[in-house]
């Protein structure tokens, strides 16, 4: 057996952009930023950031579009995907979050009054009761994002 999830919890770093497909079903594409806190070699503190490209379909979609901005936190569940296109001949990657869940982060998003999306309310709650006390606590600094758009030419790989 085969496991492909990912589970983050952060920021975004821009407003979701909601489209709809040919199809009729709503897509949605955000990033969000997630930061760890290490040591260097000295002994110093240091920051890292990473950002995650991330898209939702159908009510999930929906549901973000309406109440999610940027710099609000977030808590996404989902799987990697990795898609690619050719621009003038030259191939390109994006490896992004496929969302199946999602939960509003700590100030909430106004869904419902538990804070919970209506998508994930009750099979995120056990997921989220377990994770929730250790990843709020560790986001309680202000975090500044860059104001920049992550770009597909940007990605390394």
């Amino acid at each position: 057996m085969y496991i492909n999830k990912a589970t983050i919890y952060g920021n975004l770093t821009r407003d979701p952009e909601i489209r709809a497909l040919p199809s009729g079903q709503q897509v949605v594409t955000f990033s969000v930023a997630t930061n760890r806190t290490y040591k260097n070699k000295e002994g110093q503190k240091q920051d890292a950031s990473e950002f995650h490209n991330v898209v939702a379909f159908g009510r999930l979609a929906e549901v973000i579009g309406q109440y999610m901005k940027k710099g609000r936190p977030i808590y996404i569940e989902g799987r990697l995907q990795t898609r690619s296109w050719e621009t003038d001949g030259h191939k390109n990657y994006r490896t992004e979050i496929v969302a199946d869940t999602f939960q509003f982060g700590a100030d909430g998003g106004r869904a419902n009054a538990s804070g919970q999306s209506a998508q994930s309310a009750q099979s995120a709650q056990s997921a989220q009761s377990t994770q929730s006390d250790s990843v709020e606590n560790s986001s309680s600094e202000t975090i500044e994002y860059p104001d920049e758009d992550i770009k597909p030419e940007d990605i390394p790989f």
